[in-house]
């Protein structure tokens, strides 16, 4: 059976903030998630609690250098990548964005690929922290945060997936068929659920959550 938490020690715990950057967020950016700009208000909400119950918060962002040395083959797979549209470090599209950005304090850690684990120092900071449990909210639900909270069980951190307080975007048809950012919403939500993480809403997140 899935795994599930009966509580959460603040003191234990961070909030993984998952690419919540303006080139996935702000209107009218080549590569944005509608249901990440619409789920703003409430993961600024859940941020704010996090802040006042003691919970860690850490950010990361997706970067890629201007010379493609870091790129691998995302600019095969995104062509906002390809052509430097998207994503590119020191460009104000890597900032996060305005309605979530970090409190003074808090770290951004830049990610080359999907996870927030592979190649950074995410791992190291929260062992520095005595953390055993993450809580993954963001965007993409199916890539980057799917491959963030995958990643955390790998590594054996207890991990919640905030059903509400993720997003993703449509999928055209590459040839298997498209599918609507709520379809591939609810499936990863139905995986994870069953493999991965602690499947919950950010109202369920804050009911967990034991103060001394």
């Amino acid at each position: 059976m899935p795994y599930q938490l009966k509580e959460i020690d603040p003191k234990k715990t961070a909030m993984i903030v998952v690419d919540m950057q303006n080139d996935f967020v702000a209107e009218g950016v080549p590569m944005q998630s509608a249901q990440a700009l619409a789920m703003v208000p409430r993961l600024a909400d859940t941020l704010s609690f996090c802040r006042k119950v003691g919970i860690k918060v850490v950010y990361t962002t997706h970067v890629h250098r201007r010379d493609g040395s870091d790129m691998g083959l995302y600019d095969d797979l995104y062509p906002p990548i390809a052509s430097r549209a998207a994503l590119i470090d020191e460009t104000p599209g890597i900032e996060i964005y305005p309605g979530v950005a970090p409190a003074p304090g808090e770290h951004v850690i830049k990610k080359h690929r999907y996870s927030g684990f592979f190649a950074t120092d995410l791992d190291l900071m929260l062992r520095e922290w005595g953390i055993d449990t993450v809580i993954v909210s963001g965007t993409t639900t199916e890539n980057c945060c799917l491959s963030t909270a995958r990643e955390a069980m790998f590594l054996n951190y207890k991990t919640v997936f905030l059903s509400d307080a993720t997003g993703t975007f449509d999928y055209p048809d590459v040839g298997q068929g498209a599918m609507s950012a709520e379809e591939v919403h609810k499936a990863t939500l139905i995986i994870l659920a069953f493999s991965t993480a602690h499947v919950m809403t950010a109202k369920e997140f804050k009911t967990l959550v034991t103060l001394a």
